[in-house]
Order: C-alpha cells, then sequence, then structure tokens
C-alpha cells in the first residue's frame, strides 16, 4: 500500500450519496513570452490547466474578437468531456475513446495521439513541455508534449477526473480513491498522498506554498505542499465535484446544497452563502472569479453573478438548459456553455447576451482561452475553435 499522510474525519459518503452527489457523470497575433504565475509557469497566451491558472480562476490573459466566427472543428469519434489545454499553438484534449489528442491551434490537423489505459474525463495540464493527465483506470500520465511519447505513469486506486496543479518540481492531482496526492514531476515518484473521506474530483489550487481542493466529502482542505499535513478543513455544508477559485484569499466554491460560498482562506472562515430565493438546485461547475465579481452556472439553469466581497446577486441569466460547464471571463465578457449545446457570450457588468453559437450536442466540457482563440468540445467529440 502507498504510504498516507493524512486521514482526517469527515462526512462519509454512503453509495447512493456518491452516485447523486459528486458523480463522475486581444487577438490571434499576440506576442509569446513568459508570465510568472503563483506554482509555476505559464506562457502568455496560453491555458496550461483546467481553469487557466494555479489559482484556478477562469479567468484569461488572451483577448477575444468581439465577434466569434468557427474557425474549424475535429471530430474525436467518441464523448468528450474533458476541458482542453493550450500551449505552444497546440491543443490537447481528453476523450473517451482513451486517447489524448494533439490538435494544431490554427488549423485543427492532428498532430499525435497518446493512448492511455482508460477513457479520459480528467482535463490535461501542460508544464515545461510535459502533458499530465488521469484515466479512468487510476493511472496517472507524463507525456513529452512535442512527440507524444510517454515518460511515466503513476497508478492511484481508481478512476481520475481532477486535473493537476504543478508547484515547483511537484504536479499535484486528486483520485475517486479519496485521495489527493502529490509526485516529483520529473519522475512520476510519490512524495506524499492525503486521504479524505470521498472522492476528489476538482483540481487543487495552489496558495503560495499551501493547495486547496474542495471534495466530495463536503469540506474544503487547506495542505501544506512540501510535506502533505493538513493545515485545516472547512465545512462546506454539502458535496462540492468543484475545483476552488482562488483569489487573494479568498476562495470560491458552489456545492451541491444550492449554495456557493465566499470563504476566508486565512483566517478559516465562511464570509457568506449565496442561494437563490427560488430554484434549489445543485452546482457542478467551478467559479469563475476576479476581485469584484463570481460568475457560475447552475443545473438550475440560470448563470449567476455574485459580488465578490458580500455574495450578493448582480444578475442572472436564465440559460435555459443545465450548466455543468465552467464559466471563463475574457475581458469585460463571460463565455458559458449549456448542456443544450449552446456557448454563450453575456456582458459581465449587466449579464446582457451578446452572441450565442449553437450546436447539436450538450457541453460539459469549460471553455478554453488562448491567442484570440477560444477552444472548447462536446460530448459528441467534436473539438470547436472560434475566433
Amino acid at each position: 500500500m502507498k504510504p498516507i499522510v493524512a486521514c482526517m474525519g469527515a462526512l462519509m459518503l454512503t453509495a447512493g450519496a456518491a452516485s447523486v452527489g459528486c458523480s463522475r457523470s486581444e487577438d490571434a497575433t499576440e506576442p509569446e513570452g513568459a508570465k510568472s504565475v503563483s506554482g509555476g509557469a505559464a506562457e502568455i497566451g496560453s491555458w496550461p490547466m483546467f481553469r487557466g491558472n494555479p489559482q484556478q480562476t477562469g479567468v484569461a490573459e488572451s483577448g477575444l474578437p468581439e465577434e466569434l466566427d468557427l474557425l474549424w472543428t475535429f471530430d474525436a469519434g467518441a464523448d468528450i468531456e474533458s476541458t482542453a489545454a493550450i500551449a505552444d499553438g497546440t491543443v490537447f484534449v481528453g476523450s473517451l475513446d482513451s486517447h489524448l489528442y494533439a490538435l494544431d491551434l490554427e488549423t485543427g490537423e492532428l498532430r499525435w495521439k497518446y493512448e492511455a489505459r482508460e477513457e479520459i474525463r480528467s482535463p490535461p495540464s501542460i508544464f515545461d513541455g510535459v502533458v499530465y493527465f488521469g484515466d479512468e483506470m487510476g493511472f496517472f500520465h507524463a507525456v513529452d508534449a512535442k512527440t507524444g511519447e510517454g515518460k511515466w505513469t503513476f497508478e492511484s486506486y481508481a478512476g481520475i477526473v481532477s486535473g493537476a496543479a504543478l508547484y515547483g518540481d511537484r504536479i499535484l492531482f486528486g483520485s475517486y480513491d479519496n485521495s489527493l496526492y502529490c509526485l516529483a514531476r520529473d519522475t512520476g515518484s510519490l512524495e506524499w498522498q492525503v486521504e479524505t473521506d470521498g472522492y476528489v474530483h476538482g483540481t487543487p489550487a495552489i496558495i503560495g506554498g499551501r493547495t486547496t481542493v474542495s471534495g466530495c466529502d463536503g469540506f474544503l482542505w487547506l495542505i501544506e505542499i512540501e510535506d502533505g499535513s493538513v493545515v485545516t478543513k472547512i465545512d462546506l455544508r454539502g458535496q462540492s465535484p468543484a475545483s476552488p477559485a482562488v483569489v487573494g484569499n479568498r476562495v470560491f466554491v458552489g456545492t451541491y446544497e444550492s449554495e456557493v460560498l465566499g470563504i476566508d482562506i486565512e483566517n478559516f472562515e465562511v464570509l457568506w452563502v449565496y442561494e437563490h430565493p427560488e430554484r434549489k438546485f445543485p452546482y457542478y461547475a467551478s467559479a469563475a472569479a476576479t476581485e469584484d465579481i463570481v460568475v457560475i452556472g447552475g443545473r438550475d439553469k440560470i448563470i449567476h453573478a455574485l459580488d465578490a466581497k458580500t455574495g450578493e446577486a448582480r444578475w442572472t441569466y436564465p440559460a435555459g438548459a443545465r450548466i455543468d460547464s465552467s464559466a471563463v471571463i475574457v475581458g469585460d465578457r463571460v463565455f458559458v456553455a449549456t448542456t443544450r449545446g449552446e456557448v454563450l457570450a453575456l456582458d459581465l457588468a449587466s449579464g446582457e447576451l451578446g452572441w450565442k453559437y449553437e450546436t447539436g450536442s450538450a457541453f460539459t466540457a469549460s471553455p478554453s482561452v488562448a491567442r484570440g482563440r477560444l477552444v472548447i468540445s462536446s460530448l459528441d467529440g467534436v473539438v470547436y475553435c472560434f475566433g
């Protein structure tokens, strides 16, 4: 057995709760460069991980044209739930056919594909020329981004839906074996493992030398990356499959109890709780957040924009369909996809609809934005690129 650093008592999931709750189910000529990001390095104009940055905020550095056109599509031939990563002019996306695809961002042409052990639901992350992702058999993979050749694999005890986060020479991800793992990113050797009391579905976020992850055990965990010691865990009042969005000392996350929480991560307290006055439905998607505003779509078929300081609703938009895809903030707009197969662009200040594209299939993957392009994959296995 692999060593376990911490196992703290929490809400235990029954089989029924597990299945119902945290179930799996600028412009194009923007200059390239490098920018220091807490927890790792990200190329300007890239989207290297699930929510775009180590804090999981869902805020794009790249802009998008006012009017978006469909530039290309790629058909993987199998369902896609995985959110794409973009780096060095390449789109990386996993499919339920067990393949990780590398596509040219400009043309959509296939560069290579890598076969994992099982279906890929996790969003890939790319750091320093290596792509990291997990599969449904519990294997975590490191793959050369240029050649598609495998570098190493690490085996957990259950499927991996979580994306990976980088901190220095370490890579972190969650597993459905109820654990958060920290590996040496060059070799894949285990540094530490923290066992929770529920599936770790969301991607961990980085806060200085600590990581935080919201879990299906109903707690927000705060863990030291150096040694895996648990600093604290905060009661979320319900299961959360989402990735926590971190802005400064605040964390924003939705739960299956129809609530969105704003949390002070320094003082370990819940600052506010938002709940729609009428429609009580779970939140599966992760929030997009700035210091000013938090935007999140719900299974209540509504997009909610909240004041980041108070949790009060600024506006809501009736999307007409369930929203499991996480919103992305791009300048003064927010982009959201629905299970009705629509990609929407709303004004960030007012919630007014500015653009819509309709497809024939639902979206659970989230948008990725880089180099003046928006990439998103549908459940019928089609990758769309707008610009």
